[in-house]
């Protein structure tokens, strides 16, 4: 690897978390100058930044100094920058903090785009759904450790699955609607009596709904609200660390260190 430095830069880029562009110059100004700096002849760079601003939708707005750039315009001009030389491998660190919903999905968007077009990108995020909306393959850290790894779908299915919640009309009737349910569920359901809530956990959420419905329908119990609830990223993530943080703040002591 050290061997080969050259190579390895010619095929990797790197988006760090601070916008490295500058603001002075407009957005074509800023691809053409890192084009340089990439050794691109004049030609090659003017060519490529025409390219980019195209490619991130960013023509219309080039000729404009960076400066009156929005949050999300800013960021996908910083991605444009890291893939002047199409590397094989990009590197992105929290690549949308900061920025409002729209800005967020504007970049979304840029980075779909480009692991569509066959560049492998490696993200660092603390939006676990922006991991979710963005990501194949997911490590999740805790003190600087991978406590687990795989597809959203299988780090989510370590919470048990997808779980039908409703709310009856007539609270009365919530015992009779737990039992009506519990055949389809994979454990006991779960009832807030105040809150008129049942909650059942299922293995398959979008197959038993519909027979939640008729059982019910059976059972002669109106509902106000029926949901299909999905595990997030954000509930897998507490229910991996979370009893770990608690052993581990008990555990540190003057003197001691403690590895979590």
């Amino acid at each position: 690897m050290t061997e080969q430095a050259a190579e390895v830069r010619r095929r990797i880029g790197l988006v760090g978390q601070n916008a490295a562009v500058d603001e002075v110059l407009s957005g074509r100004q800023n691809l053409v100058m890192f084009g340089r700096l990439h050794h691109l002849g004049r030609r090659a760079a003017a060519a490529r930044a025409d390219e980019l601003l195209a490619e991130f939708g960013l023509s219309g707005t080039g000729a404009k100094p960076v400066s009156a750039y929005s949050g999300g315009m800013r960021r996908r001009l910083d991605l444009a920058v890291g893939v002047i030389l199409a590397p094989q491998v990009l590197f992105l660190d929290e690549p949308t903090v900061g920025l409002d919903p729209r800005g967020r999905g504007e970049v979304w968007q840029a980075i779909r785009d480009l692991a569509a077009r066959g560049t492998t990108v490696l993200l660092t995020t603390q939006y676990l759904d922006e991991a979710d909306q963005l990501a194949t393959q997911i490590n999740v850290m805790d003190h600087g450790r991978v406590i687990a790894e795989g597809s959203p779908g299988e780090l989510k299915s370590r919470l048990g699955g997808d779980r039908i919640e409703f709310v009856v009309h007539d609270r009365a009737l919530i015992g009779t609607a737990a039992r009506a349910v519990a055949p389809i569920g994979v454990t006991d359901p779960a009832v807030d009596p105040d809150a008129g809530r049942v909650s059942v956990q299922v293995s398959d959420g979008t197959g038993t709904l519909q027979e939640t419905v008729r059982a019910l329908d059976r059972a002669g119990v109106a509902v106000d609200d029926l949901t299909l609830r999905r595990p997030t990223l954000d509930e897998v993530f507490l229910h991996l660390t979370g009893g770990r943080s608690a052993r581990s703040e008990r555990a540190a002591e003057p003197g001691k260190e403690v590895n979590a």
